[in-house]
């Protein structure tokens, strides 16, 4: 049987983009199959190609978010310049931005005006909190708006709240992005029509808190930080073994805290035991709890441990930091570590989690260099030779 394509080959999309929100979005749709134009500001780009220089001099952020696209690099202030990407709007199938509030539309580029002058077009207009209301002005970056959508109030320690340790509001944004685009193009393919799609950073992080707003709305208290415990079970938490390792463990009904008890613990008597013997019970005496525990694991290495629990059948894991992800035997076994190329040769990179069976594999594309396709791409829009050495003179292209 022949494989079938990525589901979006043949969808092109010009992107307006900086940071993590919008390219990664693009990046999702790239990885899919979508041609992906990236315009970028002449004077350095995309500003996250400035973030670090940790991925071999390059920047791991552009890294993570930008494989697969197209660089064109052009001052949108010359009008030259925008006229370039007015040209590569008509043919697209998707256009995508998250300039600070105003100014896509001082270009023309917001959604609104580019789908009215392109009924079959799907616009994006990616922002921090949306475009309208008394925050709309406001600036907007991740750890910003994860303070101001409660996660930060809700992750940490009972003295310490702390920001989560991945940009949660851009990624969240950006994966709302790309289902909206998705969306758009089937209602497309039924009614020959694209249209605006909106997300803000705000509103997408709020639907993320989900649990503990509806905890506390319904509920009346904000569930309690409480570092790697969980705030209404126990014992689920982190425990330290004789090797200096780490591992956490999740009980989750009152008969895996029997067999627990018996075959880890080795105290079968806690099993029936009044003071432990309910999750209730177990949470209010929550420190005991936690003594019992982490003194049965403290006499075994993480190996050991693990394999105990999981003969007792208790969900268990081993805390990792990023290098042992790097080498996570279970993304080794399912070979999802692939090769992009990049302007400093190959770099490791993940298949992205979409997977479909029976189809190609995602295109994974090179990271571009700043500009690297802006020659290809104005000779694409019907430039001449000279056009194109204007626009370099002038400073309008790179």
């Amino acid at each position: 049987m022949d494989q079938q394509p990525l589901p979006l080959e043949g969808i092109t999309v010009v992107a307006v983009e900086q940071a993590v929100a919008a390219p990664f979005a693009t990046r999702q749709l790239a990885d899919l199959g979508a041609r992906v134009i990236k315009v970028e500001r002449i004077d350095g780009g995309d500003f996250a190609r400035g973030y670090d220089t940790a991925a071999r001099g390059l920047a791991s952020h552009f890294v993570w978010c930008n494989r697969g696209k197209e660089s064109l690099a052009l001052d949108l202030k010359d009008p030259r310049g925008l006229a370039v990407v007015r040209r590569l709007i008509a043919d697209a199938d998707v256009f995508v931005q998250n300039l600070a509030h105003g100014a896509a539309a001082r270009l023309g580029l917001d959604a609104a005006t580019l789908c009215a002058a392109h009924p079959a077009l799907v616009a994006v207009d990616i922002s921090g909190y949306g475009g309208s209301g008394p925050y709309a002005d406001k600036r907007a970056y991740d750890m910003l708006v994860q303070c101001e959508a409660g996660l930060v109030s809700v992750t940490g320690t009972p003295e310490q709240p702390v920001k989560a340790g991945v940009p949660a509001a851009d990624i969240a944004a950006a994966m709302y992005a790309f289902s909206g685009v998705l969306a758009a193009l089937v209602r497309r393919g039924t009614t020959g029509r694209g249209g605006p799609v909106e997300v803000s950073m705000l509103e997408a992080l709020a639907e993320w808190l989900g649990h503990p707003l509806h905890h506390t709305m319904h509920g009346g208290e904000a569930p309690a930080r409480t570092g790697l415990a969980h705030a209404v079970i126990a014992p689920y938490d982190a425990y330290t073994t004789a090797d200096g390792g780490r591992v956490l463990l999740s009980v989750q009904n009152d008969r895996e805290w029997c067999r627990l008890a018996e075959q880890v613990v080795r105290r079968p008597e806690l099993g029936t035991d009044p003071a432990y013997a309910t999750n209730a019970a177990r949470v209010a005496n929550r420190e005991r709890t936690d003594e019992l525990v982490a003194g049965a694991l403290g006499r075994l290495d993480a190996d050991e441990a693990l394999a105990r629990l999981e003969k007792a059948g208790i969900a268990c894991a081993r805390l990792r930091d990023l290098h042992e992800l790097a080498e996570h035997p279970q993304l080794a076994a399912r070979e999802r570590w692939r090769e992009v190329g990049s302007p400093v040769g190959p770099l490791r990179a993940l298949l992205p989690p979409i997977t479909l069976p029976g189809g190609e594999e995602a295109r994974m594309g090179e990271v571009p260099a700043l500009g690297q396709h802006t020659e290809a791409l104005l000779r694409a829009v019907g430039m001449t030779d000279d056009e194109i050495a204007a626009l370099r003179r002038d400073g309008v292209a790179a």
